[in-house]
């Protein structure tokens, strides 16, 4: 059975800020404790039940994905054994597959996301104005359609309970600066164009992700938190994509699907998911974690 964790528990470390999924303390002056939760979110909004074991297979995939692209961008992950961190007395076997030793950064203060097909927010941003972020795309595409080239699409960062937006790439410019701006741009079209290839000749398409990036004293640049995940990712069967239409999915799309159906108005408190949409999304993550990175967890 997998574990489960909601709420990680670490006396003795500072706790400096439990996100959407993620718990964050810190170590030291330069490094810190990153533990995936099982929590689950859309909508920008934590829902109140767990998906069993989504931690530990976003970590495993985490980790696969930053072990496959340190050629293109470095990350956040440190070679530390997590029992020599974890207070003692705790449970290793309850974090090991969920936990990594990382770089302490400066966060890059937007969300990078890359996108090859025009779903979701794209979608609706497209439908309604012609642009995407500010970018003119080609008149007459249609839902779940590939886009010409891969585009740079950043949004803000919201606050828990609070909703992204999607901004301009001039809007990045001013927040970061334009040499930053210009860097986090290249490394998210550099990563998605790898990982989107890989993918690829597994049967699965990438339609979009989201990156995030620090970078440390001297300024160099990393991507961290997680990466190309069912939580951060749109991943579709190539074999059942459709234009035109929301294509099935491994990722949380299952979920937001299901919400769209429910009288909620998508802020919090989020309304309890059913067993059965549990069960089944947790079965999509595993099938995203066994064919694209050959990973299964019990």
């Amino acid at each position: 059975m997998p574990t489960i964790l909601p709420q990680s528990n670490l006396p003795g470390l500072e706790l400096i800020h439990r996100g959407k999924v993620r718990d964050v303390y810190a170590l030291d002056d330069d490094r810190l404790l990153m533990v995936a939760t099982d929590r689950l979110s859309a909508f920008d909004v934590v829902l109140p039940n767990p998906i069993p074991g989504k931690g530990e297979m976003l970590t495993q995939m985490s980790n696969f994905w930053f072990g496959k692209t340190a050629h293109l961008v470095p990350n956040h992950l440190l070679d530390v054994p997590l029992a020599d961190v974890l207070p003692p007395g705790t449970d290793l076997a309850l974090y090991e597959k969920r936990a990594v030793v990382t770089r302490r950064l400066k966060p890059v203060p937007v969300e990078c996301i890359a996108r090859g097909y025009l779903i979701g927010s794209g979608w609706k941003d497209y439908r309604a104005t012609g642009t995407l972020c500010g970018i003119a795309l080609p008149a007459g595409l249609q839902q779940a359609q590939q886009l010409p080239e891969p585009i740079f699409t950043p949004s803000t960062k919201a606050a828990v309970g609070d909703h992204d937006e999607n901004v301009s790439f001039d809007a990045v410019i001013d927040a970061v600066g334009s040499e930053l701006a210009g860097q986090v741009r290249d490394a998210t079209l550099a990563i998605y164009r790898w990982a989107a290839a890989y993918a690829a000749e597994r049967g699965i398409i990438i339609a979009d992700t989201k990156f995030e990036f620090g970078t440390d004293a001297s300024g160099k640049l990393y991507v961290m938190d997680e990466m190309l995940t069912p939580d951060s990712s749109r991943f579709w069967p190539a074999d059942e994509y459709r234009v035109g239409i929301s294509p099935p999915s491994y990722d949380k799309q299952f979920v937001r699907d299901w919400l769209e159906t429910q009288d909620w108005n998508k802020t919090a408190p989020g309304p309890v998911i059913p067993d059965d949409v549990i069960a089944r999304t947790a079965a999509k993550y595993a099938e995203a974690l066994q064919r694209l990175a050959g990973i299964r967890l019990d």
